[in-house]
């Protein structure tokens, strides 16, 4: 029985989304924004030889078509990555109104997000006295730290010695529709973070805010960093997506990375989690192990965590260079009736200005259906194919494009 393995690089956009017009970072449309091309074409001129040279070196995954899926999605030159593909590809461009982690993995399930997601002001305060007292409340405290927008690691730079003085979680927001909440492992505690953020989610998920995330940090003043054990608490999809299916179907299905937390762990058997070297061999177990008839969802987020938001090119350079070079190992341990799936939920072009994600279309690149070009499809097409071709009922608006 045939196994699948769709497999999201977090924020590994391609360009050319119709409606970039209309989502902004500082207030500058995401017309243009394009992550791969524009680090594919930043290597080429030698403006990311930070910890690597030469052109972008993708070369399994631009022979299956991430190349030419770049250029099918926005027409833009792609240095390095101009191989003739061998493997399945095409272009997925998002009807949900959101360049966020939920709308764009919801939609590549199946269930493109129906209504408009609360976000809130750039402001500062940002957030409405009410929320405040309740997470006051919940946390036992008198205050709260951050309340504005800001970078996650900057923030706890800024409000970190604070916090450690008076007890007060830092709380802050992005574009994104989140809530998010930093605290020091040891001096708050993650079990009371992990508490609040939970305790605080139902009231959040009522104002359509998509997550709440913990965000625990360790460490001392000018030496803070931020841990593995984040956990988001998002807002259920509002209906079954690929996931439930395939778990409907009497089949299993297995998370890797934060997918549990994006899909509140509804229609999913078992999660694996950590940092994205730890995630490639929690992959690579799966392709290995994973039962005939199941789907291993996976999510690498540091593309996007890491160097998206930095705006760091040379950083998300060396990122993509590192996963493309473990891309022979998967492909050479998969069973022959496997089919494994490459696409991204967003964009972050690291050339771009702002911190914010961007919006584009996503590159779908496949093994394991042959040679096959799909065009440009739609992101709930990805699932419904990836329905077919485990043979289970589709529910969703998609068409299979295999």
């Amino acid at each position: 029985m045939s196994r699948a393995f769709l497999v999201v690089m977090d924020s590994v956009g391609a360009g050319g989304a119709p409606d970039a017009d209309s989502f902004f970072n500082d207030g500058v449309p995401d017309t243009g924004a394009n992550t791969l091309a524009h680090i594919a074409q930043a290597c080429a001129e030698g403006r990311a030889d930070d910890g690597r040279t030469g052109p972008l070196a993708m070369p399994n995954l631009d022979a299956l078509g991430l190349g030419a899926a770049v250029r099918l999605a926005s027409g833009d030159a792609t240095p390095g990555l101009e191989a003739s593909p061998k493997g399945l590809w095409g272009a997925a461009t998002e009807a949900s109104r959101g360049k966020d982690t939920p709308s764009g993995h919801w939609e590549l399930a199946g269930v493109p997000v129906p209504w408009d997601w609360h976000f809130f002001p750039k402001a500062d305060p940002a957030f409405p006295d009410d929320l405040v007292a309740e997470v006051c409340r919940l946390a036992d405290v008198t205050g709260i730290l951050g309340n504005r927008h800001a970078s996650g690691t900057v923030v706890i730079e800024e409000e970190g010695a604070r916090h450690i003085e008076t007890g007060w979680p830092i709380c802050y927001t992005s574009a994104d529709s989140v809530f998010q909440i930093a605290a020091h492992e040891e001096h708050f505690g993650l079990d009371r973070l992990l508490a609040l953020c939970e305790g605080l989610a139902p009231t959040l998920h009522a104002m359509k805010v998509g997550r709440v995330i913990a965000r625990p940090f360790v460490g001392d003043p000018g030496n803070f960093e931020r841990t593995p054990n984040r956990h988001d608490y998002a807002i259920d999809p509002p209906a079954p997506t690929l996931c439930d299916w395939v778990q409907q179907a009497g089949r299993r299905v297995q998370a890797v990375g934060k997918i549990g937390d994006i899909f509140s762990m509804r229609g999913i058997d078992e999660v694996r989690k950590g940092p994205d070297a730890d995630l490639m061999e929690h992959l690579m177990s799966y392709i290995a192990e994973a039962p005939d008839g199941s789907l291993t969802f996976a999510n690498f987020v540091e593309f996007d965590s890491i160097y998206g938001h930095r705006r760091d090119i040379a950083g998300y350079a060396r990122a993509l260079e590192w996963f493309d070079a473990q891309i022979p190992r998967m492909l050479a341990s998969l069973r022959p009736d496997d089919f494994i799936l490459f696409t991204a939920d967003h964009g972050n072009d690291p050339s771009w200005t702002g911190t914010d994600h961007t919006r584009e279309r996503v590159p779908v690149v496949g093994f394991g259906r042959g040679l096959r070009e799909v065009g440009q499809v739609a992101f709930t097409d990805v699932a419904a194919s990836v329905a077919m071709h485990l043979d289970v009922p589709a529910q969703g608006p998609g068409r299979s494009f295999l």
